[in-house]
């Protein structure tokens, strides 16, 4: 793998132990507000955050991509020679989990279970997960096993499977649409996730580990199953709930914007005009008159 940080330096010894066709590595680090790092390996990787990182950490996969980054997840895999940069907005004191997987072992681990296809299209897809549940969990075990080994290496090497199949995208038989769409009952629970949001506002990311595919599958299924982007679809959901609240409250138009999550009345104004076409303003006394 090759690596280059800057900024960033280990609070205590570096753990780490080699199994077959994966190593386990735990940090406890450091990084100072305007660190980064750059990361590329030609086998896959999974790295797990045993604190939250959100805020403090950007990451991208295109150099010099500021426009592109987003917050640093909980979890994440990346596969085989994708690049990943890494940005400190804040000094930040934080643990996580290396998993280094070759990719042969993976495939051997995969395949008498879900097909080489399937696996083989898995470990090409990222994933970016922040609830992450019972994979911390295993996690932790893991971290115990690599730091003082208690047990015969195929315990560890069990966990490390249950993590990969925990976090990786692959899809249930029976539940995977034939065509590449959603299915409903992932819709259901996406729309039940954004409608309990008062301001029906969710990341891509978060939308994504809701019905449990990684951002990048789950932009391409979604628009497959809708027509419209997530970010567009979750727009029109929020300019709807614009438009109960501007014909069943006297909220104005500001306090509205506010309660929506937009950044103030001018930005509703311009959301609310490409979705209905009027201005919030007109639109409601157009109504009211009827």
């Amino acid at each position: 793998m090759t690596c280059h940080t800057e900024g960033i330096r280990a609070t205590a010894p570096v753990k780490w132990r080699g199994f077959d066709g994966m190593m386990g590595v735990f940090w406890e680090a450091e990084g100072q507000s305007g660190a980064n790092a750059y990361y590329i390996s030609p086998d896959p990787r999974i790295v797990i955050f045993f604190n939250d990182v959100s805020s403090q950490i950007r990451m991208t996969n295109r150099d010099g991509g500021s426009a592109q980054d987003r917050p640093m997840t909980r979890a994440i895999f990346v596969p085989a020679g994708m690049p990943l940069w890494t940005n400190f907005t804040a000094s930040h004191s934080f643990s996580h989990l290396d998993l280094h997987l070759h990719s042969d072992r993976l495939l051997r681990f995969l395949s008498p279970s879900v097909g080489a296809s399937v696996a083989r299209t898995a470990l090409r897809r990222p994933v970016e997960a922040q609830n992450i549940g019972a994979v911390e969990t295993l996690a932790g075990l893991l971290v115990d096993e690599v730091s003082n080994p208690s047990k015969h290496a195929v315990y560890a090497e069990s966990l490390a499977g249950s993590i990969v199949t925990g976090l990786l995208d692959i899809p249930e038989q029976d539940s995977e649409q034939p065509d590449g769409r959603l299915t409903q009952a992932q819709m259901n629970k996406l729309i039940s996730r954004v409608d309990a949001r008062s301001d029906r506002r969710l990341s891509v990311a978060e939308m994504a580990a809701t019905v449990g595919l990684s951002e990048s599958w789950f932009s391409h299924v979604f628009k497959q199953t809708t027509g419209k982007t997530p970010l567009r679809w979750q727009l029109e959901k929020r300019i709807a709930l614009a438009q109960e609240l501007l014909l069943d409250s006297e909220l104005s138009v500001a306090s509205i914007a506010a309660q929506l999550g937009f950044s103030d009345q001018a930005h509703l104004t311009k959301a609310f005009r490409q979705i209905a076409g009027e201005t919030p303003a007109l639109w409601r006394r157009m109504r009211r008159m009827r």
